[in-house]
């Protein structure tokens, strides 16, 4: 990956998790902006987001990312200029849920170790 697109991918990260959380502070609390991987082209932006919570919240942070999309777009496309603006596309990644489990199993196994 270029340098300038890794530069693209960490300022779009920034503005989407600061725009989320300014603008829809209330249903946006328990979501956090993983990643971000932009197309060579800038056309396409893959938006990595994970949430604190079980199935349910994870079903109404993807119901809120189909409302707002387009005007999370669209406030972020005023706050960063490029001669493309990329269309997001947002994807859940349990990473953080899966690393968090492996953390409880370890403290687990550490608790059961005799001393």
């Amino acid at each position: 990956m270029s340098q300038r697109l890794s530069r693209v991918n960490e300022l779009l990260q920034r503005e989407i998790s600061q725009q989320l959380h300014q603008n829809y502070r209330s249903s946006a609390v328990k979501i956090t902006i993983a990643t971000v991987e932009t197309s060579t082209d800038l056309r396409r932006a893959k938006v990595y987001y994970s949430v604190i919570g079980g199935n349910v919240e994870i079903a109404e942070a993807e119901q809120l990312f189909r409302k707002i999309t387009a005007d999370l777009q669209r406030r972020v496309s005023k706050v960063i200029i490029l001669k493309y603006f990329p269309k997001f596309e947002f994807i859940y990644d349990a990473s953080f849920k899966r690393g968090a489990e492996l953390i409880n199993l370890l403290d687990e196994l550490e608790e059961e170790e005799p001393k």
